[in-house]
């Protein structure tokens, strides 16, 4: 191993550059800097700006992959047209699939709770790559729109394991499952049911599941009653958000993404462009996620000693102008300035974190692999094609377009059995009330005593389309004996 460990370092957009280096002054001033070199990497509006729609450069992507680390600040993500979020793209290329979040009451740090001396300690874990965040999206008729939410089984198994393995690190007795498996029963309902099965390896923690939205609602009533919440990608974005809100704001919430072989550390709020370069961003959020960092690269004693020393300055009343709280704001230099003076110290109002006797830095960079890895879980499994959903652009009544889909299929080896729009049942039952759009799903199954394969499906597939258009098509199958698709509302 050389004598410095090398970590990537991009120091984003807007704000970005002045409070990577105020926390980079912290860092030389506790020494981190005598054992990590941070080599400089191009990405983010810049690059988009030079017509790289990943928002990187290779020589970024090399570097990112030597060294297994990214440090990065905020970034700005372009609006409408061009390249995606350069956040999400760094999580889904790298393999980051884990999201860690901590959420707790700070020193100094003026919020409800606070006042009212309800203390916020807990921990989100986001799953980082699957869910709508794939951003697959179409439009299918002039006035329907669709985006596809892909959740796959070795996705949960990696996301709850993680849950689980980082709670049993940290000493946590209870983890949280949130969910919407109340309505999306097969997506969600995995994710759930994987939480549970993984839970099985770790008996001594306490496991408990609440639905999404009451989740919401329990985290602005209760937010003690937690201590980690595991969720899927998108509900994980929103309670994410809301528990920064209860501490104070996305300026003291961290994040890391941790993956297999490469992980990231940054800073999760905006580029702040109408304040950059006036030396009035807070660098709070990005110093907490370098100190999960230097945790992960096993510098943690250091980590210990800033972290105590910003909860002493903030303890103290220094803090910078967008928190609410004693004392009169500073720039972000006097504010990295005074938690560099303070190394050492502890903060009297709260516990510190607990000092180890020494670093001991054992990370390793990643070899890169030769091939993408694939993912299984469900291999012996059985599967039967039972028939398709074909979703077309139509403004026929549903017993018209029923009369019409009957004929066609009176010569193959299925019948039409439901037509649903906007997912509620039209046909062969419905009421009159359900306002429609022109975009329906029609679901034939075989009939009775058939068996097929995929080629069938095709094949009705194109007498369907001969008539109508099609938006979609999926082939509908049987797992194991069980549906692998979901029932209309009203079925």
């Amino acid at each position: 191993m050389p004598d410095k460990l090398t970590i990537a370092l991009a120091p984003g957009d807007g704000i970005g550059p002045e409070i990577t280096k105020a926390c980079l002054s912290i860092f030389q001033a506790a020494g981190v800097l005598d054992h990590v070199e941070f080599t400089e990497v191009d990405m983010g509006r810049k690059v988009f700006n030079d017509g790289d729609t990943r928002g990187m450069t290779d020589e970024a992507v090399e570097i990112i992959e030597a060294t297994g680390i990214l440090y990065k600040g905020p970034m700005g993500t372009p609006i409408g047209g061009g390249g995606k979020s350069i956040n999400v793209t760094l999580r889904k290329t790298f393999g980051a699939f884990a999201n860690l979040r901590h959420f707790q009451t700070l020193p100094g740090v003026e919020t409800v709770y606070s006042r009212a001396g309800v203390p916020v300690d807990f921990y989100v874990v986001r799953e980082n790559v699957e869910d709508t965040y794939g951003g697959i999206e179409h439009r299918l008729t002039p006035d329907a729109y669709t985006a596809k939410r892909i959740i796959t089984t070795p996705g949960c198994d990696q996301i709850n394991r993680f849950a689980f393995e980082t709670a049993k690190a940290f000493g946590i007795d209870r983890v949280t499952c949130g969910h919407k498996a109340n309505i999306m029963k097969m997506t969600d309902g995995t994710f759930l049911d994987r939480f549970k099965f993984i839970s099985q390896d770790f008996p001594e923690i306490e496991t408990e599941d609440v639905i999404i939205d009451a989740l919401c609602m329990n985290l602005v009533l209760r937010p003690d009653k937690y201590k980690m919440i595991v969720l899927t990608n998108l509900q994980g974005d929103i309670v994410s958000d809301l528990a920064a809100g209860l501490v104070g704001g996305l300026g003291f919430a961290p994040s890391a993404n941790i993956g297999d072989q490469i992980s990231i550390f940054e800073a999760v709020h905006g580029t702040a462009p109408d304040i950059a370069g006036q030396d009035l961003a807070n660098p709070t959020s990005l110093l907490l996620s370098g100190l999960i960092m230097l945790r992960h690269i096993g510098m943690r004693k250091t980590a210990a000693i800033i972290e105590n020393s910003l909860l002493y300055t903030l303890e103290s009343g220094v803090h910078t102008g967008d928190v609410k709280g004693k004392g009169e704001p500073v720039g972000t230099k006097a504010f990295a300035a005074a938690i560099a003076q303070n190394l050492g110290k502890n903060p009297e109002t709260i516990e510190g974190a607990a000092v180890p006797a020494s670093d001991d830095i054992s990370h390793t960079p990643p070899v890169r692999p030769s091939v993408n890895l694939m993912m299984t879980t469900h291999e012996q499994v059985q599967t039967t094609v039972c028939g398709a959903d074909i979703f077309l652009e139509t403004t026929l009544t549903p017993l018209d377009l029923a009369a019409k889909l009957q004929r066609l299929c009176e010569t193959t080896p299925f019948k039409l059995t439901v037509i649903s729009n906007r997912g509620t049942q039209v046909w062969p039952t419905g009421s009159p009330y359900t306002e429609l759009v022109n975009e329906c799903c029609v679901r034939f199954e075989l009939k009775e005593g058939t068996v097929i394969g995929q080629g069938p499906t095709v094949h009705l597939l194109a007498k369907v389309a001969e008539k109508f258009t099609v938006t979609e098509f999926i082939p509908i199958r049987m797992y194991d004996g069980v549906p692998g698709f979901s029932l209309a509302q009203g079925q």
